[in-house]
């Protein structure tokens, strides 16, 4: 059983993917294990948790929430995003009893049994209706958070503000204060944090780095002996150490349990924290369990509701026993796919694995110092909150971040629950503001638009948007949408809208990835009378008079070649990156938008190819990293055997002897040890494959230095590095497919 549109057998589902597909879950549920230990470990204690409420929750995330998900390739847990509704929760709920935490229980399994009937109900997609920059806006919030609390554990200080900003300002305040046998550790840490996935080697990434943080740690530990209540001397200054700046694990772990209590029900405290909870969860995991989706290689869609269901009952089950509220977690899902990972039971056996770890490990987890979980999260904050996000909203546009900056500096100054709806009413505001037209005409438009899908007689449709087309009209699009069949070819008209909001151009780029995935196409239209304050292909677009576009030095010499050549070149956004998806490369990165295209055929053999810029993403959502980089693709007149080759050095060749267990393999050539050293040769039909590699093939590539060619059997794809090529670059590049693909052409006169 195949996809339409994917070259993938589909992993059989239930028990018989997990009979089919043991070995290589397995595997990814081993390196998606060991990061989830020390997250889980971080999260806990941020949330003002014992560190073993993250553990429970990641193994009843796995074993619990696996049967009754809707998602194929994701991980469910504990994370980071929750942290500040935690800490909210335990704020509001103390009441000096001792049993704030108990209260924390209650309320969490109370929010997970509203999960659980919002996904019966279906309505899970009604979270898709919160504005994505005021979602930004709401994980800066919370980066900036986890970060304020935990610089003052990295640093061994203590804050006692009343609020983040407060807090953030106290850490440079208390540097004097700074314990150097703890900041130590901290800063260790998070350089290894920042070091590692720099290092260019898939056997050094195998082992995630915050478990490098937590493992380097522990000989501070015994250096300053920590087991000891102590004051050690530096620079004739006096700092404590000692047992309680270590992890705190019960010996006993039965202990771990804590129970809720459910006696402040009928407290409006109480339902703030159950509504704050429910909300930010179940938006966050919906969100997740779509960006996760982007990353499947066999392009599975998850059935959100069921999957609101499945979070929803480990939910309940961790609040019963003293976890803390799970939901689909992207990173630990980002290494679960890069691991291969292929069926739902990769997450069920992570679960089992963190308990066994648990189990073997306690004693060493005890010696685990805070400030090694404090980098963790540091870095975490910082990553939430990082300049790149500032920027990559600002490039979607001038309005975009102004709603960002709202919902920040009201999610900061009150709560995520205040921060969401005040972020939501001023993206509202400037909507209307932006339309310019009177209120209620506003409302019409958005809500009794007219949009309408109308079946060609050769089968394909037509959709008409008007009006207001922005997170207001989600659920109208939603339903037309569902009109539509599966692999139809669409054409979408908004030449009729006054206002495209980001939402809902993402929406429609979700709709046109599924349909492409399924064998159909999905062409926009309309929108070359509106502007907007950006040239990101999702910005908001506003119907008025254009603006003429002014071209780039590198635009202009782009176009100047192509003049010079015969080639055509197009500097706008293309809508059309589907074939790109057939190659390997881009299966588990998300495009976003290609542009800068420019196209020629080669006079000597009439290849067509297309050198274009692609904007995509390593990781998906929060653990997603943008790239801009040119590639080249060729069209191939005759088939040619599907392989990937890239530039590779010692400690990937024995990282491949390593993974051969899981049927990973390079194809070296005995007689060409000079190739079989540069390059990692990889595809299914390895016969085919040294056929076709050829002596002058292979001495060929022995001259060269890309760094990715890629063959999906009927078009090359061909990059040299993760970058945007010089003009000069890009003459090479072309020069050096020109004499490829003549070598190729060659090669199959020669068969025939």
């Amino acid at each position: 059983m195949t996809n339409s549109n994917n070259p993938h057998v589909l992993p059989k589902p239930g028990l018989k993917g997990l009979v089919e597909n043991w070995r290589s879950d397995f595997l990814a549920a081993i390196s998606v294990s060991l990061v989830a230990m020390p997250l889980g470990l971080g999260i806990a204690v941020a949330s003002g948790a014992p560190p073993a409420a993250g553990l429970l929750s990641a193994i009843i995330g796995g074993i619990v929430v696996t049967l009754f998900r809707g998602s194929h390739i994701a991980i469910n847990g504990p994370a980071a995003g929750l942290i500040a509704v935690i800490l909210s929760a335990i704020v509001s709920l103390e009441d000096g009893s001792g049993q704030t935490l108990n209260y924390v229980m209650a309320a969490t399994c109370v929010a997970g049994a509203i999960q659980v009937v919002l996904g019966f109900l279906k309505l899970g997609r009604l979270a898709e209706i919160i504005p994505s920059s005021v979602i930004e806006g709401i994980m800066v919030a919370i980066g900036v958070i986890i970060f304020a609390s935990q610089a003052h554990v990295a640093m061994g200080t203590v804050s006692d503000a009343d609020n983040s900003v407060e807090r953030l300002i106290d850490i440079f305040r208390k540097i004097p204060e700074a314990n150097p046998f703890i900041l130590v550790i901290s800063i260790t840490g998070i350089i290894l944090l920042f070091i590692i996935p720099k290092i260019q080697s898939r056997l050094f990434h195998f082992f995630p780095a915050s478990l490098w943080v937590l493992i380097v740690s522990i000989p501070f530990v015994y250096i300053f002996n920590f087991f000891e209540d102590q004051n050690l001397s530096l620079f004739g200054n006096e700092y404590h150490v000692g047992p309680e700046f270590l992890i705190n694990l019960p010996t006993d772990l039965s202990q771990m349990l804590i129970f809720p209590n459910f006696s402040k029900i009928v407290t409006p405290e109480f339902w703030l924290a159950v509504a704050s909870i429910t909300l930010i969860a179940s938006i966050e995991s919906l969100a997740m369990t779509k960006a996760v989706d982007k990353l499947d290689p066999y392009k599975r869609k998850s059935d959100l509701n069921k999957d609101l269901v499945g979070v929803g009952m480990g939910t309940m089950v961790a609040g019963a026993i003293g976890g803390l509220p799970i939901i689909t977690v992207i990173v630990r899902s980002t290494v679960n796919v890069t691991n291969n990972a292929k069926t739902k039971w990769s997450n069920f056996y992570h679960g089992i694995l963190i308990l066994v770890f648990l189990f073997l490990l306690a004693p060493v987890i005890q010696k685990v110092p805070l400030a090694a979980l404090a980098a963790i999260l540091v870095h975490i904050g910082y990553k939430l909150a990082s300049p790149k996000i500032f920027k990559k909203t600002y490039d979607m546009g001038i309005e975009q971040i102004l709603v960002m900056g709202a919902t920040l500096i009201i999610t900061l100054y009150t709560d995520l629950l205040w921060g969401l709806l005040g972020g939501t009413a001023i993206t509202l505001l400037l909507h209307v503001l932006l339309a310019k037209v009177p209120l209620d005409t506003f409302f019409k438009m958005a809500f009794k638009s007219g949009s309408n899908v109308y079946t060609k007689k050769d089968g394909s449709n037509d959709m008409r948007i008007r009006g207001i087309a922005n997170f207001l009209a989600l659920p109208a699009i939603d339903k037309l949408i569902a009109l539509v069949p599966s692999g139809a070819n669409v054409r979408v008209d908004l030449s009729n809208t006054r206002l495209v909001g980001m939402s809902f151009l993402e929406k429609l780029i979700e709709f046109k990835g599924n349909q492409e995935d399924a064998g159909g196409s999905v062409h926009i239209v309309g929108l070359d009378n509106h502007v907007s304050s950006s040239n990101h292909n999702r910005a908001l677009k506003i119907l008025i008079k254009p603006i003429p576009h002014k071209l780039s030095p590198r635009q202009m010499r782009l176009k100047n070649l192509a003049r010079e050549n015969g080639y055509h070149y197009e500097s706008h956004v293309n809508w059309n990156t589907s074939y790109l998806r057939h190659f390997q490369f881009f299966e588990t990165r998300p495009i976003e938008r290609k542009d800068n295209c420019l196209r020629g055929v080669y006079k000597n053999n009439g290849v067509h190819w297309e050198v274009a810029d692609v904007t995509f993403n390593e990781g998906a959502s929060l653990a997603s990293e943008v790239f801009h980089s040119t590639v080249l693709t060729v069209q191939l007149p005759k088939p040619v055997p599907k392989f990937v080759m890239e530039k590779e050095g010692f400690f990937e060749k024995l990282f491949d002897r390593v993974m051969a267990f899981s049927g990973y393999k390079d194809i070296d050539f005995d007689l060409f040890p000079g190739f079989s050293k540069k390059f990692l040769l990889m595809g299914e039909n390895e016969q085919g494959i040294r056929k076709f590699f050829t002596k002058d093939l292979i001495q060929f590539f022995e001259r060269e230095q890309l760094q990715h060619i890629e063959c999906n059997g009927e078009a090359l794809l061909i990059f040299n590095k993760l970058k945007l090529t010089r003009t000069d670059e890009t003459i090479k590049i072309l020069e050096f497919s020109k004499t490829l693909t003549d070598k190729i052409l060659e090669i199959s006169e020669t068969k025939e």
